[in-house]
């Protein structure tokens, strides 16, 4: 797939439900999907960071972080 092309539908829903993009079934692997935020694996539960993807791995540590330094000066 190109890297500008956008994914179908289908294909997304494909790459979600396909067993092998959740490592311990709970965490999305899979560096195909561009999304930063994917559906959890139950898609009414919320969302999840796919953790193949550099940008949400990147945002997932800037609100941890900002979270435990709000947390750490609120004291």
């Amino acid at each position: 797939m190109d890297q500008n092309e956008k994914p179908s539908k289908e294909t997304l829903e494909k790459w979600h439900q396909d067993p092998n993009n959740w490592v311990l079934g709970i965490f999305y692997f899979n560096r195909e999907d561009p999304r930063i935020f994917p559906p959890k694996r139950i898609a009414w539960t919320g969302w999840t960071v796919n953790f193949a993807n550099p940008y949400s791995v990147s945002i997932f540590l800037a609100l941890v972080t900002i979270a435990i330094l709000v947390a750490f000066f609120k004291k």
